[in-house]
């Protein structure tokens, strides 16, 4: 198609030419004005204003001052000559291709010929008359309309129709330069009618001009270049919030240094993956050339992060080494600034823009400027949005296994949730609770523990079904979030979930048998949203502990237990502290001689709204909320103001209170006791403090010294439930304790079980020989009674002799029951049987 356009503007140019001079050939006229007009088009022809139209540059020179200089003053053979080796040096100096120089050096002769056609036209050759004016501006302004209609026939040909505003507006501009190129020439042809000499004077007011405009344009360049990147920086920080960041960034970078394409490339790092975006002229928005497998990655680009330094390739400027010419010439760079990306002191990637737009144009030193500050900008920006990523994926995510957290966890519940259930199928939630983590942590250090969770993550995440989410929800609380067919298939994963954490494993050389607990609940039986399914799976797990299989699908009532509770620990504090509490005791009897050697405080609490509150909910809701030291200290008061009255009337009794272990974590707690004592005048040796043989167990080291505390004062010490317990007699002889009470449980049967019989006889063997009181609680019978007696047991408290009683009532069954025995200082049963 160019090909054409050149034929055109050749059969234009020499129809032209040969209609004027069919018979008297082509007259050059004087060689000195040839080479004088030569002069002048060099002049003005490298003397140009550059205005972009997409790929190609539309170039406004002072053309038309030579060629109306020339039509006044040559024929037209000598213009057209004077014009076309004018054009050639210009290409030849400014390397141009042998295409561009063709086309152009037709298009100028074109040009030439239409102003002769239309200058003789009119036939005026006097440049101080107003004819002479007028065909001036006609043959000017027709040369530079023709001249302009051929650019934009090229433009549409190479790379599609041009909008019609651009197009506009270059008209616009190109009749008003024209207008001032043909009257520049007119005042210069009218001064060298007057006066030759005075061209000199022209001369300078022309340099002066030209000096003017050149500085005046370079300031409108910087001032461009600072409003250009004023603009960069606000819509990039605008593009980061909207996640459009790498579009704009390289977009805007292309169009402010006006290069063919502009391209950000990133290595691998870590978690990142290899980034490379390019934005080129004729695509719109950007595009990923990682996903290309056949690109690799650019020796430039490559160069520019090893050594960290700034890139510039021009046609008068080649700073490359040796190793690159084969790469450049390879991608076909005429031009290309490539600038490191900098992170701190590390350079992290390249940034580069290649092939500035037009021939004729390439990126000069400015530009390298520019686009170092635009890198500065984009690697802000970059590690910026890497910044925000990160802290996006921190804020759902957790550290230490990389699994999702609590928060991510919610929103993919909402949104499983939002998907409708098959026929037939459940949102399952699994909450998963390690067991003796907490010792792991205390015994072997945290950074043990923490190997442990990511083992447990990684073990859960590789053998959870497919399309399950497993999130870390806590201290030692995993989750895991799937789809089941019922509530059967969710029990099912859970069990193997579990089996999953009991293989053999180990950290550090240290072995670990894992075990866990697990609680269920699922969508739409259990709950109707996302926390609703969190907490309910949460109280199954609770309940899942007390499981034999460690496993517990939530149910209505195990929640309102919890809630109850919860409701409880508030009305609890107001208990303690306004004193609405009661303690009952429950008689203690010698079986060697029916002698009443003490009572056991037992807590009583009469709710106002819910009646009587049983100790077995009492105590796990004082223990949960913190309470249990307060409680403890409270019926510790009112049983040694009890016991101080009943020892001021001459009952010589001793008391029992029952002890939490988590009394003995509190160090305060001895001190508090022996305030106590010291209040009511009560020697130590008359109270016994029972604490469970289970709570010891699970507690082995830490109660020894709140233990020895107690001990040291004189307090006895009691270890109540035994039997019930693991460890007890591996450790029994090390701890500080005076009594043994046997478990109900074993006492109740005894007489019917042989087994129960045995346990019995052997704890009260073992404590004989340690040297320990032994009660047995939970004695019922007579039978009972007389297999204690016989077996050698010490102490016994029980249904047969009493129930647990407020201390008025007591009082009337020791009035009722007792006798005096000797000086009346001890009292023993009158009659055992009910």
């Amino acid at each position: 198609m160019l090909f054409a356009l050149d034929g055109v503007l050749a059969v234009i140019t020499i129809g032209v030419l040969a209609g004027r001079y069919e018979t008297a050939g082509l007259p050059l006229g004087s060689p000195i004005l040839v080479a004088v007009l030569t002069l002048v088009f060099l002049v003005c022809e490298s003397t140009q204003i550059h205005l972009q139209l997409r790929r190609q540059v539309q170039s406004f020179s002072l053309s038309e001052v030579a060629l109306v200089i020339g039509l006044f003053t040559l024929p037209p053979a000598g213009i057209l000559v004077a014009r076309i080796v004018a054009i050639l040096i210009l290409f030849t100096v400014r390397r141009a291709s042998v295409m561009k120089s063709v086309y152009n050096g037709l298009s100028y002769a074109a040009e030439v010929a239409i102003a002769v056609l239309v200058f003789d036209r009119i036939d005026q050759h006097d440049p101080t008359s107003w004819s002479g004016w007028l065909a001036a501006f006609a043959s000017g302004g027709a040369a530079m309309g023709f001249g302009f209609c051929s650019v934009v026939a090229v433009i549409c040909v190479v790379q599609g129709v041009t909008p019609g505003a651009h197009v506009l507006r270059t008209l616009l501009y190109s009749a008003v330069t024209g207008a001032l190129n043909v009257a520049t020439a007119l005042v210069v042809l009218i001064v060298l009618s007057v006066n030759p000499y005075a061209l000199s004077l022209l001369f300078v007011l022309g340099a002066v001009l030209v000096v003017g405009y050149r500085t005046f344009a370079r300031f409108l360049r910087q001032n461009k270049n600072l409003s250009d990147l004023y603009d960069f920086t606000t819509v990039v920080a605008a593009a980061r919030q909207r996640g459009a960041i790498a579009d704009v960034l390289l977009t805007r970078a292309r169009e402010l240094l006006n290069a063919e394409s502009a391209t950000l490339w990133i290595p691998a790092e870590r978690r990142y993956p290899e980034v490379r975006l390019t934005a080129r002229i004729d695509a719109n928005g950007v595009v990923d050339e990682v996903a290309d497998e056949s690109t690799q990655t650019d020796a430039i680009e490559r160069h520019v992060l090893q050594q960290g330094e700034t890139l510039y390739i021009a046609p008068r400027h080649r700073s490359a080494e040796e190793a690159l010419q084969g790469p450049i010439a390879a991608r076909g760079v005429r031009d290309i600034i490539a600038v490191p990306l900098r992170s701190g002191d590390a350079v992290v990637g390249c940034f580069e823009v290649v092939n500035r737009l037009g021939d004729l144009e390439y990126f000069k030193r400015e530009d390298v400027r520019l686009m170092e500050t635009l890198a500065a900008h984009a690697a802000v920006a970059v590690e910026n949005s890497r910044l925000i990523d990160r802290l996006r994926h921190d804020a759902y995510h957790d550290a230490l296994t990389g699994l999702p957290n609590r928060r991510r966890l919610t929103s993919a519940i909402t949104e499983a949730l939002g998907v409708q259930p098959a026929p037939g199928e459940a949102v399952a939630l699994l909450f998963l609770d390690l067991a003796g983590f907490r010792e792991v942590n205390e015994t072997l250090g945290h950074d043990v523990g923490d190997k442990l969770l990511a083992e447990v993550g990684s073990r859960l995440s590789a053998r959870a079904p497919d399309g399950a989410l497993v999130a870390r929800v806590g201290g030692d609380e995993f989750a895991i979030l799937l789809r089941v067919d019922g509530s059967d298939s969710a029990v099912a994963t859970a069990v193997a979930l579990q089996y999953v954490l009991t293989e053999a494993s180990g950290t550090d050389g240290v072995p670990f048998d894992i075990t866990s607990s697990v609680g269920v609940a699922l969508y739409p039986d259990h709950a109707s949203d996302a926390n609703g399914l969190l907490q309910r799976a949460e109280v199954a797990q609770r309940e899942a502990v007390k499981n034999p299989r460690g496993v517990q699908i939530y149910s209505a009532a195990l929640e309102s237990r919890s809630v109850a509770r919860i409701g409880l620990a508030g009305d609890l504090r107001r208990a303690i502290e306004s004193g609405s509490l009661s303690t009952h005791f429950q008689p203690k009897v010698a079986l060697s001689n029916d002698a009443l050697v003490g009572v056991e405080a037992l807590v009583r609490w009469n709710h106002p709204d819910r009646g009587l509150v049983s100790a077995t909910d009492i105590i796990p809701v004082a223990e949960n909320s913190g309470l249990i030291v307060a409680l403890t200290i409270e019926v510790l008061s009112q049983s040694l103001t009890q016991l101080a009255t009943w020892r001021a009337e001459g009952r010589q009794i001793d008391l029992a209170v029952n002890l939490s272990p988590r009394c003995l974590s509190d160090v305060d707690f001895p001190v508090e006791v022996a305030a106590l004592l010291e209040e009511h005048a009560i020697d130590p040796a008359h109270l016994t403090l029972e604490i469970t043989e289970g709570g010891l167990a699970s507690d082995a080291e830490r109660p020894l010294p709140g233990l020895q505390s107690l001990r040291d004062q004189g307090i006895r010490l009691s270890l109540d439930d035994f039997g019930t317990g693991f460890s007890s007699l591996s450790y029994l002889r090390h701890l500080p304790v005076d009594e043994l009470k046997i478990d109900k449980s074993f006492v109740l049967n005894m007489a019917t079980d042989a087994s129960d019989l045995a346990i019995v006889r052997s704890i009260v063997d073992l404590a004989r020989h340690l040297g320990i009181t032994v009660v047995a609680e939970g004695v019922e019978t007579e039978m009972t009674l007389n297999l204690l007696r016989d077996i050698g047991c010490d102490i016994a408290q029980g249904f047969l002799f009493s129930r647990p009683l407020p201390p008025e009532r007591l009082d009337s069954w020791m009035a009722a029951r007792t006798e005096p025995t000797g000086e009346g200082a001890l009292r023993g049963l009158r009659v055992v049987r009910l």
